[in-house]
């Protein structure tokens, strides 16, 4: 059986003491027989509505694989945290290997900030490039005119 489990921790914990809350809380479920399938960490979001005079929490995504038992031991560890303020866990009729939807977007919005970085990058060297070729062609066009000068003194002189 999977089943779905999203829990909130409170805001005003460091992201490594929430790795290490949701390490300790699969460790009690692997030490009953259970499964830990997928691991999402969707960050700080806002809330649907204020708890605990909280505004926003950290959502942590975990699928669970195994018996009921291991669904009991993970369930009583989380009401027994006092850094989890709203859990939810779901019956899942069928697992999925592609990230959630939430995953989805963020990693597509992180793309997209890859890819303007790059763009901004390139951008910035591309007048640098741009300089060196205005430089030199700047730099060749004196020694050309004094060549053409030369050449047109040498005929004149000749004449």
């Amino acid at each position: 059986m999977y089943y779905e489990t999203i829990f909130i921790v409170n805001p005003d914990i460091s992201q490594e003491n929430i790795e290490a809350l949701t390490d300790d809380l699969i460790a009690k479920v692997e030490k009953v027989g259970g499964r830990i399938v997928k691991r999402e960490n969707w960050g700080s979001r806002p809330l649907a509505y204020s708890i605990a005079n909280r505004k926003r929490g950290n959502y942590i995504l975990l699928v669970t694989d195994g018996s009921a038992e291991a669904l009991k031991t993970l369930e009583h560890a989380i009401s027994l945290e006092e850094r989890i303020i709203r859990c939810l866990t779901t019956k899942l009729t069928e697992l999925s290997d592609t990230a959630s939807p939430l995953m989805r977007r963020a990693q597509a919005a992180a793309k997209r900030e890859e890819e303007v970085a790059e763009a901004a990058v390139a951008a910035a060297e591309a007048p640098a490039v741009e300089e060196v070729a205005v430089e030199a062609a700047t730099e060749e066009a004196p020694a050309a005119a004094e060549a053409t000068t030369e050449k047109a003194d040498g005929a004149e002189a000749s004449a």
